[in-house]
């Protein structure tokens, strides 16, 4: 056999490889629902935006941190509900066999340790953050989910998650309370929608949320207050004795708002602009699903209810004011059509 046979045997080989592995990759990639992923990074950099921070590299700890624990919860998800989802759901990994229950079970474990260890090397702070997140996900799959408290849990946990970027990035969390508020308060709307998914359910939930739109657009655009001053941090998480004096970097006073008036016009406009694509991202679906509450339109609204979470996140960034917020908002806003992208070969729902 000659060098050229071997090595057309070879790609044969790893080409018949590749056919019979295509089959379980998207088996995980439907268990991990690829395209909900694209929602994540924004939670820290909306943290990190909230508290006039420069992204850093704790804030890709706290990203990466985030991606783990949110497919931790997706995995999850689907480990606690296999057995309903064999009756309304039969084509999902778990209930058609494609992914066995154990190594589901094993990788939402997985997911979670590796998370809390990423947070820990942010800094302490963000690991303060980041165990309630993890404890809160938890939660929710394997207890709360089916109660009345199932959607503030998942509310929780996506405030919790943008208040992780923040102690990641500088430290502490109080200024970014308001804006993991509005991210969670969209999140309590989607989430409430999402329970009539697989039966036919009324128009409440759906004007619900298309109104928490209307209200979470129109105060998008309002004036925001000044912004608070960034705080220097020594890598280990800790503030400096020295917190009082002037040191490097930008100050107190010195993001757009207290410079030219073209930067705070152009930081009103670009918040305008992502306000209006987070409504125009899922008014109208929750519109149609509110006109006729059966579950393939309240599954097409829970979709864009998820979607809609990016121009959110961007809109919170641009508004916020800080050091590089119009570079980080609009790469924030660039994963919305990858993700919708992405959705129309693997379910982001």
């Amino acid at each position: 056999m000659d060098g050229w046979a071997a090595a057309d045997g070879s790609a044969g080989a790893a080409g018949a490889a590749s056919e019979r592995n295509r089959p379980r990759l998207r088996a995980w990639a439907e268990l991990l629902r690829l395209p909900a992923l694209f929602t994540v990074p924004g939670d820290a950099l909306a943290g990190a935006a909230a508290l006039s921070a420069r992204p850093d590299r704790r804030t890709l700890l706290a990203i990466d941190s985030s991606l783990c624990l949110y497919e931790a919860g997706m995995v999850l998800n689907d480990w606690a509900d296999r057995t309903e989802d064999a009756a309304e759901r039969p084509h999902r990994p778990l209930p058609s066999g494609r992914v066995a229950p154990a190594a589901a079970f094993t990788a939402a474990c997985a997911f979670t340790a590796a998370g809390l260890v990423l947070a820990n090397r942010a800094g302490r702070p963000a690991l303060a953050v980041a165990a309630p997140l993890a404890a809160t996900v938890w939660s929710y799959d394997l207890a709360l989910k089916h109660t009345p408290a199932g959607p503030f849990a998942m509310a929780a946990a996506r405030g919790l998650d943008l208040l992780l970027g923040a102690a990641a990035t500088a430290g502490r969390t109080r200024a970014a309370v308001p804006s993991a508020a509005l991210l969670a308060t969209h999140t309590l709307a989607v989430t409430n929608l999402s329970r009539q998914e697989t039966r036919e359910g009324t128009p409440t939930a759906a004007l619900a949320a298309l109104a928490t739109t209307g209200a979470l657009t129109w105060w998008l655009q309002r004036r925001p207050t000044s912004a608070p001053p960034p705080d220097r941090r020594s890598p280990d998480g800790r503030l400096p004795a020295h917190r009082g004096r002037p040191g490097p970097g930008p100050r107190a006073g010195s993001g757009p708002r207290a410079g030219s008036g073209a930067a705070l016009r152009l930081s009103a406009s670009l918040t305008a602009a992502l306000a209006s694509a987070y409504a125009t991202t899922t008014a109208r679906s929750y519109l149609r699903a509110s006109l006729n509450p059966s579950p393939p339109l309240t599954q097409q609204a829970v979709g864009a209810g998820i979607r809609g979470t990016v121009p959110l996140q961007a809109a919170l960034i641009a508004r916020s004011g800080a050091p590089a917020a119009t570079a980080t908002a609009l790469l924030t806003a660039a994963l919305a059509p990858v993700a919708r992208r992405l959705a129309r070969r693997v379910s982001i729902t």
